[in-house]
């Protein structure tokens, strides 16, 4: 049990999170009001969906060095499940953007970006499933993973801070750090964001069980 820890350490960062999420008293920031909430879940979400990506490259850079079929398998995992927390951050974000920017699907540059960094990995996920030779699927699918890890980076975090945007952290609006001068909001910002990054990859290792035990030929 005692490798298991950090998975008993993302539940009470979790619990910690959604219970002080709602009843932690926030600083008013601008027209964002009681919306500044969604900070413990859309962010962390985000922080999560980079750890999965970061991990599915690093695994296609070393399976395009040994052609490792395993290496393969885990980059794939963790695509899966990097794109499930991309699309819960983007959900997170534009209900976020309903009630501060007075609509769900905006013109913003980043949540346009992030629109499109989010596709291309969809994409990366399609490709796999449009391939059926095994060792074919991995090769093309690996060099697609480090395009779409390097198209990433520059969409959704250098480029909306270079341009005008209504998003916090841009070039013309600040981010929420500033403000919060009592620390309350990172006071539950921090344990979100790992409690969210550790439920991310627990989620990942127990997609990669299972492949095992659908490809145990590979897994040996």
């Amino acid at each position: 049990m005692a490798k298991h820890w950090w998975k008993a350490l993302a539940v009470l960062l979790l619990l910690y999170t959604i219970i002080a999420g709602f009843l932690v008293k926030i600083p008013v920031i601008e027209n964002n009001e009681q919306s500044t909430r969604n900070l413990f879940f859309h962010v962390p979400m985000w922080i999560s969906m980079y750890t999965l990506f970061t991990i599915s490259v690093v695994n296609s850079i070393l399976y395009l060095g040994k052609y490792d079929l395993r290496k393969d398998i885990l980059a794939s995992c963790a695509a899966n499940v990097g794109v499930l927390f991309g699309v819960m951050g983007f959900v997170t974000g534009s209900v976020w953007a309903t009630y501060t920017w007075g609509g769900t699907l905006t013109s913003d540059p980043k949540q346009i970006s992030t629109a499109v960094a989010l596709l291309i990995y969809l994409a990366y996920l399609v490709l796999r499933m449009s391939v059926t030779d095994i060792d074919k699927r991995a090769r093309v699918s690996a060099i697609y993973n480090i395009f779409a890890f390097a198209l990433l980076i520059p969409l959704t975090y250098i480029i909306p801070r270079m341009v005008d945007s209504l998003h916090p952290g841009s070039a013309t609006s600040p981010g929420f750090r500033g403000k919060d001068t009592s620390g309350t909001l990172m006071m539950v910002f921090y344990p979100a964001f790992t409690g969210w990054t550790l439920l991310g990859v627990w989620i990942y290792t127990l997609r990669v069980r299972y492949k095992r035990l659908e490809l145990k030929n590979i897994f040996k």
